[in-house]
């Protein structure tokens, strides 16, 4: 019977661990307290389908959608996973890649998230999902239409890494940088 009791007890400090441990690397994944109801990262099961708006012309896919409760109501927000440390003000590329899975979000699914998460290796931003970026990504999204069907659109940086991995070096020419 002795045996009995510390089996049991054994059992109970081994499920209270894993508890905590689980609850420790919740907090370290930078998500909010919710629901995951969509995950890109393949880590869990296999991938989604992405995000399509027809109506806007954009389809992606966010890291995670976790669903969580603002205002009593129930609201799916995006989380983008960055791997590198928080910089020291988050780049203009990240905020406008996360406020385009909220209009996503908002056209797929039809309810506008409040906010998305930036989340990096050591820190998570909430990002407001405000009107005004709401239409810059409408604006990035026509310039970036626009640029596609242009006989010449001029490079705006001076990144040699950016030019060696991007998608429409072919078509900058001379342009494109090299090294």
């Amino acid at each position: 019977m002795g045996y009995l009791w510390v089996a049991v007890l054994l059992l109970l400090a081994v499920g209270l661990w894993l508890l905590w441990r689980g609850r420790a690397t919740w907090r370290q994944s930078g998500l909010p307290a919710g629901e995951v109801v969509y995950s890109d990262t393949g880590q869990w099961e296999k991938q989604e389908q992405p995000l399509i708006s027809r109506r806007y012309g954009l389809v992606g896919r966010p890291d995670y959608l976790v669903r969580v409760m603002e205002n009593g109501q129930s609201v799916p927000v995006p989380v983008e996973v960055k791997s590198r440390r928080r910089p020291a003000e988050a780049y203009a590329s990240h905020i406008l890649q996360l406020a385009t899975y909220c209009l996503l979000v908002e056209d797929v699914l039809k309810v506008r998230p409040p906010y998305g998460l930036l989340r990096y290796a050591d820190a998570t931003l909430r990002i407001a999902y405000s009107d005004e970026l709401r239409g810059q990504v409408l604006e990035a999204a026509d310039g970036i239409r626009s640029a596609r069907s242009a006989p010449d659109v001029a490079r705006d940086h001076q990144e040699i890494t950016r030019c060696r991995h991007c998608g429409y070096r072919r078509a900058c020419g001379s342009q494109a940088l090299t090294g």
